[in-house]
């Protein structure tokens, strides 16, 4: 399937952030769930490791959302690297080997305080916020997000973009709110009005973000697909499978008109692994056919990892970093995805994110060049 170097970037954050995770699988109560899912969430954005917030006097600044259970936890980790608190509850509540399988489907995943770390460390070359020059999976009030055309629009000039694409969901995703030919073209259109009273200052693209089928092949014919600037192909079931699907997926990079191939695997912190595949002939092959490989830099996503991204950038592909964004806060998501590229050293040329406009709409432009 493609080996993998081992890579440690696990931190003290992470461990507690799971740990906390454990300790809300495990709980009767409603409210008891939701307040450690909350602290492990606080855990996992802090923008520094957890170490700076231990005071002179040994007690742990107050964090937003992280009560006292989860301070006992927290300074028990600090004190012994791990917590006898959460494996006493886990074994009492019979329900260990469904925590062990979660615990199995957290690794290669930073926390914040990991990504500001990359994207400071100067040492590591690669792509930084400053040369990303626009996002190019978003998703707007027309299928499942909470942002209009306009406010990505202003979100990404505030943010220092010069472009980004729209890509909602296609219409054979009913369940993501997927958007009809006839909603499209009317979104074209207001697509076409925004870029006249924003000339000169930003680009918003045309886009979709098109289902996988099981058989590899996208859920929009030939000539819809024609109407878009960008094609963001990605999966959305047989995601808990363990079986093969390199044919799946070897197929979509080799269909006419698809640009990237989005969050490949389809994984989830903590509840699913993802395709399975041999991802050096996947990468081989999106390589050849000039398909960007995305990372999807949603915290719950971070689809492809570092550590997988280091196989596509042997194999010569290109890159999309991309924050998945469904609302204006989760813009930021982009900087986990650079951070996943710098810590896997993908060149920044080859980072369709950071090219200029006009080249990567040459590049999308040749996407229509592969045999059908």
């Amino acid at each position: 399937m493609g080996r993998r170097a081992p890579v440690q970037t696990a931190d003290t954050n992470g461990t507690i952030a799971a740990l906390l995770r454990d300790l809300a699988s495990v709980q009767t109560s409603q409210h008891s769930r939701w307040g450690y899912k909350r602290a492990a969430a606080a855990i996992r954005n802090l923008e520094a490791p957890i170490e700076s917030f231990v005071q002179a006097d040994g007690t742990l600044k107050k964090i937003p959302h992280v009560g006292p259970s989860s301070t006992r936890v927290i300074m028990e980790v600090l004190s012994t690297g791990h917590s006898e608190i959460v494996e006493r509850q886990v074994a009492a509540s019979g329900r260990t080997g469904e925590v062990e399988k979660s615990r199995a489907l957290r690794g290669h995943f930073l926390t914040r305080a990991q990504v500001v770390a990359a994207l400071a460390d100067r040492q590591r070359g690669g792509p930084t916020l400053e040369r990303y020059r626009g996002d190019l999976q978003m998703h707007s009030v027309w299928s499942d997000g909470s942002q209009t055309l306009e406010e990505i629009i202003q979100t990404g000039i505030a943010r220092g973009y010069g472009y980004s694409a729209v890509t909602d969901h296609s219409y054979g995703l009913k369940i993501a709110g997927g958007v009809s030919m006839a909603d499209l073209a009317e979104q074209h259109r207001d697509i076409d009005r925004l870029n006249d009273a924003y000339r000169g200052r930003f680009r918003l693209l045309k886009g979709i973000e098109a289902n996988i089928r099981a058989d590899g092949s996208v859920d929009m014919e030939p000539d819809e697909l024609r109407l878009m600037e960008i094609v963001v192909a990605a999966p959305h079931s047989a995601l808990r499978s363990a079986a093969d699907q390199t044919h799946r997926l070897l197929r979509t990079v080799t269909t006419p008109g698809v640009h990237i191939l989005g969050h490949p695997r389809g994984r989830m912190y903590g509840s699913r692994p993802g395709i399975a595949a041999d991802w050096n002939a996947v990468f081989a092959a999106a390589a050849r056919a000039s398909v960007a490989i995305e990372i999807d830099g949603d915290p719950a996503r971070q689809d492809v990892d570092y550590d997988l991204a280091r196989l596509a950038v042997a194999a010569g592909c290109l890159f999309a970093l991309d924050s998945d964004a469904h609302g204006a806060s989760d813009f930021a998501y982009a900087e986990t995805a650079i951070a996943h590229a710098r810590l896997a050293r993908v060149p920044v040329d080859r980072v369709i994110n950071c090219w200029p406009l006009e080249r990567l709409l040459e590049w999308a432009g040749e996407a229509w060049k592969r045999p059908a």
